[in-house]
Protein backbone atom coordinates (compact mmCIF):
# COMPACT_ATOMS: atom_id res chain seq x y z
CA UNK A 1 0.00 0.00 0.00
CA UNK A 2 1.06 3.84 -0.91
CA UNK A 3 1.34 5.78 1.98
CA UNK A 4 0.97 9.70 1.77
CA UNK A 5 0.16 12.31 4.47
CA UNK A 6 -3.30 13.72 4.36
CA UNK A 7 -1.95 17.17 2.01
CA UNK A 8 0.76 14.87 -0.31
CA UNK A 9 -0.43 13.96 -3.27
CA UNK A 10 -0.17 10.25 -4.56
CA UNK A 11 1.44 9.23 -7.27
CA UNK A 12 0.04 8.20 -10.56
CA UNK A 13 -0.76 4.99 -11.40
CA UNK A 14 1.47 4.17 -14.87
CA UNK A 15 1.13 2.08 -17.12
CA UNK A 16 3.55 0.71 -20.22
CA UNK A 17 2.33 -2.00 -22.86
CA UNK A 18 3.61 -2.99 -26.30
CA UNK A 19 1.37 -4.29 -28.69
CA UNK A 20 1.93 -5.36 -32.22
CA UNK A 21 -0.14 -3.30 -34.41
CA UNK A 22 0.39 0.46 -36.01
CA UNK A 23 -1.11 3.91 -33.50
CA UNK A 24 -3.71 4.08 -35.62
CA UNK A 25 -4.98 0.69 -35.10
CA UNK A 26 -4.03 0.85 -31.48
CA UNK A 27 -5.94 3.96 -30.76
CA UNK A 28 -9.04 2.80 -32.56
CA UNK A 29 -9.33 -0.46 -30.69
CA UNK A 30 -9.01 1.37 -27.82
CA UNK A 31 -11.62 3.80 -28.48
CA UNK A 32 -13.97 2.93 -30.73
CA UNK A 33 -13.58 -1.08 -30.34
CA UNK A 34 -13.62 -0.62 -26.45
CA UNK A 35 -16.53 -3.16 -26.25
CA UNK A 36 -14.85 -6.24 -27.92
CA UNK A 37 -12.09 -6.14 -25.45
CA UNK A 38 -13.31 -4.19 -22.00
CA UNK A 39 -13.67 -6.64 -19.13
CA UNK A 40 -17.16 -5.32 -18.36
CA UNK A 41 -17.76 -8.81 -16.26
CA UNK A 42 -15.45 -7.53 -13.72
CA UNK A 43 -14.25 -4.14 -14.52
CA UNK A 44 -17.67 -2.03 -14.82
CA UNK A 45 -20.33 -0.55 -12.45
CA UNK A 46 -22.76 -3.22 -13.23
CA UNK A 47 -20.81 -6.01 -13.65
CA UNK A 48 -22.80 -9.13 -14.70
CA UNK A 49 -25.70 -7.09 -16.11
CA UNK A 50 -23.44 -4.33 -17.92
CA UNK A 51 -24.11 -5.29 -21.45
CA UNK A 52 -21.38 -3.14 -23.84
CA UNK A 53 -19.45 0.32 -23.00
CA UNK A 54 -18.25 3.08 -25.52
CA UNK A 55 -16.42 6.39 -25.67
CA UNK A 56 -17.95 8.85 -27.89
CA UNK A 57 -14.82 10.05 -30.23
CA UNK A 58 -14.88 13.88 -29.31
CA UNK A 59 -14.04 16.09 -26.71
CA UNK A 60 -17.07 16.19 -24.63
CA UNK A 61 -18.24 13.11 -25.48
CA UNK A 62 -18.49 10.35 -22.44
CA UNK A 63 -17.20 7.31 -21.52
CA UNK A 64 -20.37 5.25 -20.39
CA UNK A 65 -21.50 1.83 -20.02
CA UNK A 66 -25.17 0.43 -21.18
CA UNK A 67 -26.56 -2.42 -18.78
CA UNK A 68 -28.90 -5.32 -20.13
CA UNK A 69 -31.83 -3.30 -18.94
CA UNK A 70 -30.71 -0.01 -20.97
CA UNK A 71 -29.74 1.93 -18.46
CA UNK A 72 -26.25 4.17 -18.75
CA UNK A 73 -24.01 4.86 -16.51
CA UNK A 74 -21.40 7.54 -17.24
CA UNK A 75 -18.00 6.69 -16.04
CA UNK A 76 -16.52 9.86 -17.75
CA UNK A 77 -15.75 12.86 -20.31
CA UNK A 78 -13.19 13.19 -23.27
CA UNK A 79 -11.21 16.23 -22.35
CA UNK A 80 -8.59 15.61 -25.31
CA UNK A 81 -9.26 14.10 -28.71
CA UNK A 82 -5.99 13.25 -30.65
CA UNK A 83 -6.25 10.21 -32.79
CA UNK A 84 -3.65 8.57 -32.93
CA UNK A 85 -2.09 9.97 -30.35
CA UNK A 86 -3.32 11.29 -27.38
CA UNK A 87 -6.68 10.53 -25.36
CA UNK A 88 -7.51 12.24 -21.98
CA UNK A 89 -10.49 11.45 -19.84
CA UNK A 90 -12.35 12.04 -16.62
CA UNK A 91 -12.73 8.83 -14.75
CA UNK A 92 -15.49 8.48 -12.12
CA UNK A 93 -17.23 4.49 -12.25
CA UNK A 94 -20.15 4.81 -10.27
CA UNK A 95 -19.24 7.76 -8.61
CA UNK A 96 -19.98 11.50 -8.86
CA UNK A 97 -18.45 13.76 -10.73
CA UNK A 98 -16.43 15.73 -8.35
CA UNK A 99 -14.37 12.95 -7.54
CA UNK A 100 -13.14 12.12 -11.06
CA UNK A 101 -9.50 11.73 -11.52
CA UNK A 102 -7.68 12.00 -15.27
CA UNK A 103 -6.44 9.17 -17.45
CA UNK A 104 -4.33 9.79 -20.12
CA UNK A 105 -3.20 7.42 -23.19
CA UNK A 106 -0.69 8.01 -25.42
CA UNK A 107 -0.01 5.84 -28.64
CA UNK A 108 3.39 5.69 -29.99
CA UNK A 109 4.74 4.02 -32.64
CA UNK A 110 7.51 2.12 -34.87
CA UNK A 111 6.00 0.93 -37.90
CA UNK A 112 3.51 -2.63 -36.29
CA UNK A 113 4.69 -1.70 -32.99
CA UNK A 114 2.83 0.33 -30.56
CA UNK A 115 3.57 1.10 -27.45
CA UNK A 116 0.52 2.30 -25.24
CA UNK A 117 1.46 4.77 -22.29
CA UNK A 118 -1.63 4.90 -19.52
CA UNK A 119 -0.95 7.76 -16.68
CA UNK A 120 -4.11 7.63 -14.16
CA UNK A 121 -3.67 10.91 -11.80
CA UNK A 122 -5.18 13.01 -9.57
CA UNK A 123 -6.26 10.52 -6.40
CA UNK A 124 -7.19 13.01 -3.88
CA UNK A 125 -10.02 14.03 -5.64
CA UNK A 126 -11.27 10.56 -4.23
CA UNK A 127 -11.36 11.74 -0.82
CA UNK A 128 -10.86 9.80 2.37
CA UNK A 129 -10.61 6.69 0.70
CA UNK A 130 -7.60 7.85 -1.92
CA UNK A 131 -5.27 5.72 -1.29
CA UNK A 132 -7.20 2.67 -1.30
CA UNK A 133 -8.44 3.73 -4.81
CA UNK A 134 -5.28 4.02 -6.14
CA UNK A 135 -4.22 0.95 -4.97
CA UNK A 136 -7.10 -0.75 -6.62
CA UNK A 137 -6.34 0.91 -9.79
CA UNK A 138 -2.96 -0.43 -9.67
CA UNK A 139 -3.83 -3.83 -10.14
CA UNK A 140 -7.28 -2.66 -11.95
CA UNK A 141 -5.35 -1.26 -15.05
CA UNK A 142 -3.21 -4.39 -15.43
CA UNK A 143 -6.19 -6.92 -16.10
CA UNK A 144 -7.62 -4.40 -18.41
CA UNK A 145 -4.34 -3.81 -20.01
CA UNK A 146 -4.31 -7.61 -20.34
CA UNK A 147 -7.85 -8.06 -22.08
CA UNK A 148 -6.65 -4.73 -24.49
CA UNK A 149 -3.28 -6.92 -25.57
CA UNK A 150 -5.61 -10.17 -25.89
CA UNK A 151 -7.57 -7.65 -28.33
CA UNK A 152 -4.93 -6.90 -30.56
CA UNK A 153 -4.56 -10.18 -32.07
CA UNK A 154 -8.15 -10.10 -32.81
Amino acid sequence: MTTAGANEALPPVRKRITVRCTPDQAFDLFTAGIARWWPLATHSVGLEDAAICVVEPRVGGRLFETDKAGTERQWGEVLVWEPPRRLVFTWHPGRAAETAQTVEVTFTGDGDVTVLRLEHREWQRAGDHAEAVRDRYDQGWRAVLDAFIGGTAA
